[in-house]
């Protein structure tokens, strides 16, 4: 593999660790939140799920601005913001402001998640699109990881997430702050990237793509003339290039929905209730904070080990085969999750029941990390032609990011006193999982080892 591609690889897919790292920081922060402001469950779904409208709407934009002023200035533009957001979050004055923080931050993480595709799929070889691709959902999953590892160090330091730790600030707020450091650095080495040479042929910039080809080792003639060939006689792109005429009649094209089917599928397993609402979950079913801390981290873990074999696979064995996999693991560990907790005394997971539900929870975890997790993220920046890809991305991003809004949102209120219960709130996930298996076998089309140009 070049190392020069797998250098600006790895520093394009600093997006997804800020993805992760932000996404899943207000983890070990509710309860404290919750405290602090005086917030109720639906108040408190609210905090944590609005900023995933802002991620929407950065996933939105994102493809048209990519388009419009490139793929690395957007890096740049998304680093900004996880930065301001870092700070605004640690000091908020009330809720309202609190949110609006969390919603520039989430803004940010919308234009990362679908900019770090487009641009990987853009400069990885077809011999190693996939394991390439898969570098951005590990970044994200190391994300997760620090963000819950660094509550868990910092709650240990001062003994609650409400307590005094840091130059007399709440341990809470320093959780935010912690993310600063790698924002700044993703702004740093976002100035060292070079563009995306698709990027660059689309806008006539043809001897700065043969400079960027002859580095990503491509045969810098025969690359350059097939990109230009996928471009040549084609309007800007708009709305209108996402659909197709069937017996006579505009339709939605195909490609397209399978693309919104798989990255709606991907949230509504439930996958994120894990990593926004897993402390406050184990805690109130009985786990003291330390070991509610503690299992979080452990979960985290396993979902970034698992990341690692879905790297190693993805190339091997392909897409569709993993994603399969991925759908029946889930759907058995799911629906063990929620006969373990339909059971639970008053809610309490107690001997064999507990020790049943976390090796669950684990192995669905393990499931998704090997699976749905980097997989959905790879067919994305892939299955698109280079016409629509942008535009179809960013799309298939908003739903993916409505979809892990209603299921944040909906999961305090779900599981709440007035709610219908942890129980059947993950037979709905395992429904969705069992779902998902027939929506793969049925629809999805492997797409290892294809050229972008022949998409």
């Amino acid at each position: 593999m070049n190392f020069f591609v797998l250098m600006i690889t790895v520093f394009a897919a600093l997006g997804g660790f800020l993805f992760g790292f932000d996404s899943s920081v207000i983890n070990g922060a509710n309860i404290a939140l919750k405290e602090f402001f005086g917030a109720n469950d639906v108040q408190l779904g609210l905090a944590v799920s609005l900023c995933l409208l802002g991620s929407a709407v950065g996933a939105l934009v994102s493809g048209r601005l990519a388009d419009k002023i490139g793929r690395v200035k957007c890096m740049m533009i998304a680093s900004i913001m996880f930065t301001a957001s870092a700070v605004g979050s640690g000091l908020p004055l009330g809720i309202a402001d609190f949110i609006a923080w969390r919603v520039l931050g989430g803004i940010g993480i919308g234009i990362a998640s679908i900019i770090a595709p487009i641009y990987i799929a853009e400069i990885a070889p077809e011999s190693s699109r996939g394991q390439l691709g898969s570098v951005q959902q590990f970044a994200i999953v190391i994300g997760i990881f620090v963000a819950l590892l660094s509550n868990y160090l910092i709650v240990k330091t001062s003994g609650s997430a409400s307590a005094v730790c840091f130059l007399n600030f709440e341990a809470w707020r320093v959780m935010f702050w912690v993310e600063i450091i790698p924002a700044v650095l993703y702004f740093v080495g976002s100035l060292f990237l070079p563009e995306s040479p698709r990027y660059l042929i689309s806008k006539g910039m043809l001897k700065e793509a043969g400079l960027v080809l002859s580095k990503l080792g491509a045969n810098v003639q025969e690359k350059t003339a097939s990109i230009q060939d996928s471009f040549k006689n084609q309007q800007k792109t708009s709305l209108k290039d996402l659909f197709e005429i069937k017996n006579g009649k505009k339709v939605l094209s195909t490609v397209f929905i399978v693309g919104l089917g798989i990255a709606v599928l991907q949230q509504f397993v439930g996958i994120n209730v894990i990593f926004y609402y897993g402390t406050m979950l184990w805690e109130s079913a009985g786990f003291g904070q330390d070991k509610a801390f503690l299992t979080s981290l452990i979960s985290s873990g396993i979902n970034l080990g698992m990341t690692i074999v879905a790297i190693a696979l993805i190339d091997k064995i392909g897409r569709k085969p993993l994603l399969v996999i991925g759908s029946i693991g889930m759907t058995l560990t799911l629906g063990t999750l929620g006969i373990c907790f339909f059971c639970a005394a008053d809610g309490k997971l107690n001997g064999g029941n507990g020790i049943l539900a976390l090796i669950a929870a684990n192995l669905y975890v393990a499931f998704f990390a090997a699976t749905w997790g980097p997989v959905m993220w790879v067919m994305l920046g892939e299955m698109f032609s280079n016409r629509i890809r942008a535009i179809a991305i960013s799309i298939c991003g908003l739903a993916q990011w409505m979809a892990n809004f209603i299921v944040s949102w909906s999961f305090p209120v779900l599981t709440g006193e007035n709610g219908i219960g942890v129980g059947p709130t993950y037979m709905i996930y395992t429904a969705f999982a069992a779902f998902s298996a027939f929506f793969v076998i049925k629809f999805i089309k492997e797409t290892k080892g294809k050229a972008l140009e022949e998409m």
